[in-house]
């Protein structure tokens, strides 16, 4: 009478199973996500001179849509925030220094003329004007040896990455911005004195 009925218990067949299952959907999620990230992000650290120069490229970023977007006179910006930091084993990853990056290009309908700004932490870094769609899309989706960091407080021998994240404005999901609320990647690199 005050016996509870046995636990339901799963069979020997699915506990066996159950590692297989897990491989399978790990393997399966690494083949869709692996491919997407080579291509679509490509980011290079280097030291020289007392810096640590940042070439990033985006490489899926100027889509027809975007382009389509620009030529309609509508403000585009692409937004690359970008950290030094530490790897730090088995534990949080340490921020050393941050910088941002602004790509923004306004399209005027009348001239046939975009007009590009490049601003970091605020303040201008680059103007330009061009009716060019390949200079307008290689001035908005990267930049090539920028400057972004001082290697004065970096640790000699030490393990660093540079990690970006990109972002897009105005965000109208996937028909302005393929990944909808943007993308990330990093390069590691050893600092050497």
């Amino acid at each position: 009478m005050g016996t509870a009925p046995p636990s339901p218990r799963p069979s020997a067949g699915f506990k066996a199973a159950r590692p297989g299952l897990l491989a399978v959907l790990a393997v399966a999620v690494g083949i869709i996500v692996a491919p997407l990230r080579a291509e679509e992000l490509r980011i290079v650290p280097l030291v020289r001179d007392g810096n640590v120069l940042v070439t990033f490229q985006l490489t899926e970023g100027f889509t027809e849509q975007v382009r389509d977007a620009i030529r309609s006179g509508l403000k585009t910006t692409f937004t690359f925030n970008v950290e030094l930091r530490l790897a730090v084993p088995a534990w949080v990853d340490r921020t050393i220094a941050t910088s941002v990056v602004t790509n923004s290009v306004e399209y005027d309908n009348l001239t046939r003329e975009a007009k590009l700004l490049r601003t970091r932490d605020g303040r201008m870094e680059k103007q330009d004007a061009t009716s060019d769609d390949l200079v307008i899309r290689d001035f908005m989706t990267g930049f090539y040896r920028m400057p972004l960091f001082r290697t004065t407080a970096l640790e000699a021998n030490r393990e660093y990455y540079v990690r970006v994240v990109a972002t897009a404005r105005p965000t109208n999901g996937v028909l302005l911005w393929p990944w909808g609320t943007g993308t990330s990647g990093q390069a590691k690199f050893t600092f050497l004195r």
